[in-house]
């Protein structure tokens, strides 16, 4: 398996060089030089798998030649041994056509560690073949960094740097984060909000004189590995509820659409999706992108769903990649036009193309709090905030009656409750308790460095830390 970048300019890498290197020298995002298809046979062969199997079958086409079986084998059973649950993404049926699928049963209660236990093991396998030192730079919103801190912490040959918004993650996601001591964990607060955070990582990997001091790599879902991973549950999910034979449709709280685009391969590789419903809070770039063409930044609005406090969602270019037919120049002016303006109208051609599978919707505060009391009162299940918005989407999908009645709805439960405990108890009035190993988190010392939203004083503080390539 060969990957290219969605910019067209940059080396074309398989997959041990694309896992290490996270973002494309030319700013571009990698992906697939074409997507792998599984038949109905293959797909039907996957019911009864335990998550371990089925994220080998998955798998297996992606990786190419830079592991074997048993070494990919090794590596997702020790990845998800650390998981509370047995069967890893439990589903959880809440009425006729309802579903969740629970992602949050891993180390740092969110989703994000489905896919970062296995990146981290994919890094210090990969790193102890070389000899390479990694210096790893990411941006969150509030549960990329616990996940990737957490998988990463002691690792040989990787040193982390993961910025986030001052004051714009929960108390528990913060902690989780700056509580970790590692010597290879630097925690960086922003004095600023996601967007920035994120602008500023994608400006050291583009800085020529700052990244070539550096072998620099990326652990959010701009990393090809990382979205791989995410692929393996939509699979998990759907044969469960009767694919091949059967289209299942699919609601995703999103922000930065990462999560959504991997449903979006499963579907190309031949998972029969019948929607993919992309729910965002008021932070509504990807609904205006999806519904009106309008794919224009303002400003952040904070919300009770931090992690999808954000206006530019990095993974939508690997979409509009396709929608562009695979033309690497064409997405890269796409691209900089967008980040010279903060602004894209997406052809009308290419939106029509996207409506095909994908559907969106705008979920404010209030609608979060109906969903997340229709759950306890009417399920008698505690969820999340940013699993409400994807609920209450649901929910309105279903009541225009948007899809065939057979067509079961799973809604992707990215994060414990326990995790937004304030925001659960004001919607709700239950304060959610954490599970007991991560209780003592408000016990434990912080340890983080507040820096100024500029590129000169993160590089400066990162520059003065970070061991030098070669």
């Amino acid at each position: 398996m060969q990957y290219i970048s969605t910019r067209g300019a940059a080396p074309t890498l398989d997959f041990q060089a694309v896992t290490l290197a996270g973002l494309a020298s030319d700013g571009g995002l990698y992906v697939p030089a074409s997507w792998p298809r599984f038949s109905k046979a293959e797909i039907a062969d996957m019911a009864g798998l335990s998550y371990v199997e089925t994220a080998v079958r998955v798998c297996r086409p992606f990786v190419g030649d830079s592991l074997s079986e048993d070494e990919l084998r090794d590596i997702l059973t020790r990845a998800y041994a650390s998981f509370e649950h047995a069967a890893v993404v439990p589903l959880v049926q809440l009425d006729a056509r309802n579903w969740l699928l629970e992602l949050f049963h891993g180390p740092t209660l969110a989703f994000k560690d489905v896919a970062m236990q296995a990146l981290g093991l994919l890094f210090e396998t990969f790193l102890g073949r070389s000899g390479q030192h990694l210096t790893v730079i990411g941006a969150t919103s509030g549960d990329t960094g616990s996940a990737a801190i957490h998988a990463l912490a002691g690792r040989a040959g990787v040193e982390v740097f993961m910025l986030h918004p001052k004051g714009r993650v929960s108390d528990v996601q913060r902690r989780q984060m700056t509580t970790v001591l590692a010597p290879n964990i630097h925690n960086i607060a922003i004095e600023g909000n996601f967007d920035d955070a994120q602008a500023l990582v994608k400006a050291m990997f583009n800085d020529p004189a700052f990244s070539s001091r550096f072998a620099l790599s990326a652990v959010n879902s701009i990393n090809w590995a990382r979205l791989m991973l995410q692929i393996v549950y939509y699979f998990y999910a759907g044969v469960r509820l009767g694919a091949p034979e059967r289209r299942i449709a699919f609601s995703v709280p999103t922000g930065n659409f990462g999560d959504v685009f991997a449903g979006y391969v499963a579907s190309q590789m031949g998972l029969p999706v019948a929607r993919l419903l992309v729910a965002t809070n008021e932070n509504d770039i990807l609904h205006r992108a999806l519904a009106a063409g309008d794919y224009s930044t303002g400003s952040v609005t904070p919300t009770q769903s931090p992690s999808m406090d954000i206006q530019v969602s990095s993974n939508f270019e690997r979409l509009l990649f396709d929608l562009a037919g695979r033309d690497g120049a064409v997405t890269a002016e796409t691209m900089r036009a967008f980040e010279a303006t903060r602004a894209m109208a997406i052809p009308a051609g290419q939106r029509e193309a996207a409506a095909a599978l994908f559907t969106s919707a705008r979920v404010d505060e209030d609608g979060m709090a109906r969903a997340l009391r229709w759950a306890k009162d009417r399920c008698g299940e505690i969820i999340d905030p940013h699993t409400a918005i994807g609920l209450a989407a649901a929910q309105r999908h279903l009541a225009a009656g948007l899809e065939d009645t057979d067509v079961p709805m799973v809604t992707l439960a990215t994060a414990h409750p326990g995790k937004f405990g304030a925001a659960v108890e004001r919607a709700c009035g239950v304060q959610p308790s954490l599970p007991a190993r991560v209780r003592g988190i408000f016990d434990r010392e912080e340890r983080y460095t507040v820096l100024p939203a500029t590129l000169e004083a993160v590089e400066a503080h990162i520059g003065a830390l970070a061991r030098p390539a070669g």
